[in-house]
């Protein structure tokens, strides 16, 4: 297993410098999601920055930008980084494209599965000067000047992964991607016996042989002191809630006999009432969403839960080099990568 870190990269003038502390630790991989900031630039600064470790987007949201677009953006972080960057791709909600990003919402398997194929055609042009051609219900391309494509390189074989909750994502990626961005709010039962079958039956569709990726930042609690550690309860908690009011994300919660939390989480939403959404989640649910355990056991209990489920996991909080407390989690974390 793999470690990597996830950032949102709030300071873009510190991105060079935390990209760098993600490598000396002896991290493989930085992840930037995307929330306040676009996720694209930092990688540029880290692109620059470092040797070694693996570069993407966990992840970037697909609809409310064009393919070409997209795919020139991927394009120059791969001949930047010599072949680091990573494609990690997602829906988002309808609520966020259609009133956050005035963008539209079609079918979201349907119409992520032609933003793939069109961004791989665009990066076959892109190649081999080939003409620009796909025409789909959500994506149409046809024209592509050879002044406006840029020149072929050796790192042209962009890794797409893509992120989702529910099986018709997961499948998808299946059969058309190279590895999946588990979402954090799941359990490993979740992953086990709902997202691998899914896995798995895209495989056979399309008949790929290789491996699909699946990397996590996972929900963890963990604290040095008994108020530290209550103190990551309390916030682990009010993730998980903030997750589980979501009804798209609702066959989770279905799985384990918990699906009359939702309108229950749904009626203090509605009151604003979000400091009170995390009491109704109970140790129970904790344990099972989280890894529980010290800072220096953290890293092994996490590889020890998902060992044979997932290929590169991390943490779902803020890297913060300086945080001595955490810095023990980084420094073991980078003792439990690839054991």
């Amino acid at each position: 297993m793999k470690f990597d870190v996830t950032t949102l990269a709030d300071d873009l003038n510190q991105a060079a410098r935390l990209a760098s502390a993600v490598e000396d630790f002896g991290f493989d991989g930085l992840w930037v999601a995307e929330t306040a900031h676009n996720p694209f630039l930092p990688l540029a600064h880290a692109s620059l920055a470092t040797k070694r470790i693996s570069l993407g987007t966990a992840i970037a949201v697909a609809f409310p930008r064009d393919p070409i677009i997209m795919a020139q953006a991927a394009w120059d972080l791969a001949a930047m980084s010599r072949g680091r960057f990573v494609l990690g791709l997602g829906t988002q909600i309808k609520p966020h494209i259609t009133k956050r990003f005035s963008a539209k919402w079609g079918k979201p398997v349907a119409q992520m599965r032609e933003y793939i194929e069109s961004l791989r055609t665009i990066w076959h042009g892109f190649q081999t000067g080939a003409d620009l051609n796909y025409d789909g219900e959500y994506y149409r391309f046809s024209l592509m000047p050879p002044g406006f494509a840029p020149p072929p390189m050796p790192y042209h074989r962009i890794p797409i992964y893509i992120a989702g909750v529910n099986t018709g994502l997961a499948q998808l990626a299946g059969e058309l991607c190279d590895g999946f961005h588990v979402h954090s709010f799941h359990t490993p039962l979740y992953l086990r016996e709902v997202l691998l079958p899914a896995f798995q039956s895209g495989r056979m569709k399309s008949g790929r042989r290789d491996k699909l990726t699946l990397s996590c930042a996972v929900f963890v609690v963990t604290g040095a002191d008994d108020d530290t550690l209550e103190a990551s309860k309390q916030l682990t908690k009010s993730q998980i809630a903030f997750y589980a009011s979501t009804p798209s994300y609702s066959r989770v919660l279905d799985l384990h006999g918990w699906t009359e939390l939702i309108p229950r989480l749904n009626a203090l939403l509605r009151r604003n009432r979000w400091s009170e959404m995390h009491t109704l989640i109970s140790d129970a649910m904790l344990e099972a969403f989280a890894v529980i355990a010290p800072p220096d056991e953290l890293p092994y209990a996490l590889r020890q839960r998902y060992a044979g489920l997932l290929d590169r996991a991390g943490f779902y909080f803020p890297f913060e080099p300086e945080d001595r407390e955490k810095r023990i989690v980084w420094r073991h974390a980078a003792k439990a990568t690839g054991a």
